[in-house]
């Protein structure tokens, strides 16, 4: 089967603005994030199971969203990865939580002419793992590698007729629905878990409280500490996309889990830690698993759900000029409130039973995937008629 093939600049809307890159480094910094307000697209927003994470984001302020209209991104639009991990996609999904969303640096928007194609189609056209191939075939390595703006306009996909790529659509769209809903349950399962860990360790309603007297603001037994004297950050490793071969293995930077390989580095359950670009940013991992450069990771004996659920307290932040990092003296410096080992251990009994859900939830994620992606390549390649 051949389907014309055009370029993606050909494929875009009308008007300004439809098809662009993030702002400027100096444009966009971390000075400039906010509580509240217009989120920033990030690349934990976007991952190889779910058309769109509409979740964990930073923010500017209205205004600063304003001068970065240019930059904007809306409900519809496609959103790519410009550096970081490249082949990433994402689809903001009709019904959003925001209206209205900005882009960071690494990312590029394009909202499509409805009329000539299916959005759902280029999501799922660049979800292929051969597409992903190209992609990287086309990476710039002067400097960081990544993919220039320019280069994605020119890159060509196949558009079939409008009916066709419908019936693509129709045909791996419930895939996606089930993952959506299976990441929907595993969210619901880490609040439950983030709220118990807020009741007990931050309002100090924990089993027995009532008995316990406070001193300078903490309950006895309990102790502020630097984070070094409590677990250690070890570096990630270097695995280069066209290095990585598809295995059981997740692969984790700082955007969370970023492709699979068929080796692993440590030992899990373990913590993952944002080093480079998402700084601080922190994963639990229940399997074995391979971190790359771009993340630290706390050994599994370090590693508890007390641990995991505290540390986004920490204060950890950008400590380097350029490229956004982590120093892990820095880290080390910062403290966590610690309370007894009795108290840990009985949290981590408590949630012990939602971690284990969430891991068969995220099991069935990656087979829905991998069942996904084989259809797409058969529907795509004409192998399976539509």
């Amino acid at each position: 089967m051949s389907w014309p093939t055009v370029p993606m600049d050909a494929l875009k809307a009308p008007g300004s603005y439809t098809f662009v890159g993030g702002p400027f480094g100096s444009e966009l910094t971390t000075k400039d994030y906010v509580d509240e307000g217009v989120p920033v697209i990030r690349g934990n927003n976007l991952s190889k199971y779910g058309k769109f994470h509409d979740d964990d984001f930073v923010f500017v302020t209205d205004e600063k969203a304003v001068s970065l209209r240019s930059n904007s991104a809306y409900p519809g639009d496609l959103i790519f990865t410009q550096r970081g991990t490249l082949g990433q996609v994402g689809l903001i999904p009709k019904d959003a939580t925001y209206d209205k969303y900005v882009v960071s640096q690494s990312q590029m928007k394009l909202t499509v002419d409805e009329t000539k194609v299916n959005p759902l189609f280029v999501y799922y056209y660049f979800c292929l793992p051969t597409t992903i191939q190209r992609i990287l075939g086309s990476v710039s390595t002067s400097g960081v590698p990544h993919i220039n703006l320019s280069t994605l306009k020119a890159f060509k996909i196949p558009v079939p007729d409008k009916h066709v790529q419908n019936s693509i659509v129709e045909l791996v769209r419930p895939y996606d629905d089930l993952i959506e809903n299976n990441r929907r349950r595993i969210g619901l399962l880490e609040e439950a878990a983030r709220l118990l860990y807020r009741e007990w360790f931050v309002y100090f309603r924990f089993p027995g409280h009532e008995h316990v007297k406070i001193t300078n603001g903490l309950p006895e037994g309990w102790e502020q500490k630097p984070f070094g004297e409590i677990a250690e950050l070890h570096y990630g490793k270097a695995l280069k996309e066209e290095n990585r071969v598809s295995g059981p293995f997740p692969v984790y930077g700082s955007s969370g889990v970023v492709g699979s390989h068929q080796s692993r580095l440590v030992e899990g359950p373990a913590i993952v830690v944002g080093r480079k670009g998402n700084v601080g940013s922190v994963y639990w991992s229940s399997t074995d698993f391979w971190p790359i450069d771009t993340a630290y990771f706390i050994a599994k004996e370090q590693s508890d759900f007390w641990l995991y659920h505290a540390l986004p307290s920490a204060g950890f932040q950008n400590t380097d000029a350029g490229v956004p990092g982590l120093n892990r003296d820095f880290a080390y410096s910062r403290k966590l409130i610690l309370p007894p080992v009795r108290l840990r251990e009985l949290y981590n009994g408590c949630v012990a039973p939602m971690f284990e859900q969430r891991n068969i939830l995220e099991s069935y994620n990656r087979k829905l995937a991998e069942a996904r992606d084989l259809l797409l390549t058969r529907l795509m390649s004409g192998e399976i008629a539509v």
